[in-house]
């Protein structure tokens, strides 16, 4: 990630749309996902920046293969890799991950809010 041609700014996330992205069934129940995004930077070399709330339940229905520098805000989340390591992270923790390096799926079973840069 190059952080280039970027003004100083601010962001109310409060004001941000959120939009909805569902998650796997388990259980009978389809976690969501609810993202607030801007993105900065110019086309090319474009930072998304997110904060998302994942309700309880929620199952990533895809192994993401994106980079992220992601901060765990609120609740609990559990990052599973496909070589089947797993991880859970609470608040204040975090993890990063460079684009194509480890294929990686997010779920919850309690909530969680995240700040995700990537």
């Amino acid at each position: 990630m190059r952080m280039s041609d970027i003004p100083f700014g601010t962001v109310d996330w409060s004001e941000v749309e959120s939009t909805e992205h569902p998650g796997e069934v388990v259980d009978g129940v389809r976690g969501v996902a609810r993202w607030r995004t801007r993105h900065f930077g110019p086309d090319g070399n474009r930072i998304r920046v997110r904060m998302v709330e994942y309700a309880p339940g929620y199952l990533a229905d895809h192994w993401c293969q994106k980079g992220h520098v992601l901060l765990c805000l609120e609740g609990r989340l559990d990052t599973e890799l496909a070589d089947g390591r797993r991880f859970t992270l609470t608040p204040g923790m975090s993890y990063q991950v460079a684009d194509g390096a480890e294929a990686h799926r997010s779920s919850t079973a309690t909530g969680a809010k995240l700040f995700i840069v990537d």
